[in-house]
This record gives structure tokens, sequence and C-alpha cells, in this order.
């Protein structure tokens, strides 16, 4: 898989245990990502990375049933589990997607894909639309290359940086070159990303209404639907995002 997203994803979230396999209609939120992953242009496939815990043997399970590649590593430090999953199925290019986005946009992840792919000729190391925040939160991805990860697995040593993955590359602009892509309307006001039950409450409305009529609705659709019942923006608005 010369490019591929690697996705993490664990059962043992702190504000909302087992979220990733929670079911609306009839799927876990970790199918509806996959389902959407699958969608997206100038990608290979798709791995999980999950922990060698106990507890994530439903998410190996949940892979094994829908012939998606998996890899077992460090529960905390994400760093080396993605450097190793990229390692062992040969991945020259990693986007990085976290599994409380499973609604994400395969528009959105084209756009970044492509943006990558295009400046990569001049020589950049790392493309998001993270570093500069205009999307809606739970449509986060960045993408970077096998050497730029190996250069962070080598060079990280806080803790901070090995647990998030991506902290040690964009806070060292010197060391890596950094571009964004942004979007042309600033709607990161929205949150879209699981994290707590509210979260969950609010996409778990969306599925229902919309993946019925349009499975393969995107973000423009939800924010549509959201600005038509501003009643259920309310019901995670109040939902800090934790910080790194």
């Amino acid at each position: 898989m010369k490019t591929a997203f690697i996705v993490q994803a664990r059962m043992t979230s702190t504000r909302l245990p087992g979220k990733i396999l929670k079911k609306v209609i009839d799927k876990t939120l970790l199918e509806y990502q996959i389902e959407r992953l699958q969608r997206v242009r100038l990608v290979d496939g798709i791995i999980i990375a999950t922990t060698t815990n106990e507890s994530d043997q439903p998410v190996v399970d949940l892979c094994e049933r829908m012939n998606i590649p998996y890899y077992r590593g460090s529960e905390s430090d994400v760093l080396s589990r993605y450097y190793e999953a990229a390692t062992q199925f040969g991945v020259e290019n990693i986007i990085r997607v976290t599994s409380d986005c499973p609604i994400i946009d395969p528009e959105i992840l084209s756009e970044i894909v492509q943006s990558y792919f295009m400046y990569q000729k001049s020589g950049v190391d790392y493309v998001s639309n993270t570093l500069e925040r205009s999307f809606p939160r739970g449509m986060d991805a960045e993408i970077f290359s096998y050497k730029t990860l190996s250069a962070a697995h080598r060079a990280a040593f806080d803790p901070s940086d090995r647990e998030h993955v991506t902290p040690y590359i964009y806070k060292n602009p010197s060391l890596f070159s950094l571009r964004s892509v942004i979007n042309s309307i600033d709607e990161s006001s929205f949150r879209l990303t699981v994290d707590t039950q509210e979260d969950y409450e609010l996409i778990k409305i969306i599925i229902e209404t919309l993946y019925p009529e349009n499975p393969e609705f995107g973000v423009k659709q939800v924010i549509e639907f959201l600005n038509k019942n501003p009643e259920y923006i309310k019901i995670n608005e109040h939902i800090a995002q934790k910080k790194l």
C-alpha cells in the first residue's frame, strides 16, 4: 500500500469507552468511517492501528470480518504504533485519521491527499487541515511521508509527542516543511466528532436522518441539516475539546 490511511482505534476512550463500536441503525461508528475512507481517491488502502490490549480484541474481530488490515501495538506510544504499522505494510505516504470521526467527508480527504501530492513535488513533508482550523471538528486529517514519520519516531521523546503522533512534526517547522488546506468558509465551530455521550447522540441523529436517503452524504448536507435544526447543535456545543 503505497498511500494508505492508518486509523488509530481503541476501546478504552477516557470519556466514552467503547465509542467506536457503538451502533447506529445496523452498523458501528467504525464501520461508517471505513465505508467513507474506502471512497477516497488516490488511496490504496486502510490499516486499523489498534493496541495489544485484550479489550481491543473486538476491534480486531471487526477488521477480520470486514477484511481490513490491522496492526496491534502500544496503547500509550501511538507514534511507535504508527511507525510499526507503516513499516509492516510498506506504506510510503501515511494519512492519519482517528476513529472518532465516523462521518468524515471523503471529498475533504481527497482534497488533502491531492494537495499533498502537489506540494510534495516542491519538498513539502506534511499537509493537514488542522494547523489552521476552518473545517468542522471531525473532518481532521494529516498526511506525511514514511521518511517524515521515521524522523519523528527517532527524535521525539516527549510523551505527548509520542501519544499524539504528529506534534513533533508540526512543532518543528525548521525541520519539516508544512502546508495547510483551508476551507473556503470557516466552519470550525461545528463539532462532528465523537468523544462524549452528547457527541454520540448528535452523530446518531445525523446518521439516522441522512444515511437512509443518501449513504454518501457529505459535510455540506450535515451543515444544511444542522442549520435547519439548530436545536441539535445545542446537544454538544458545550463540550470542550481535549487539549494535547
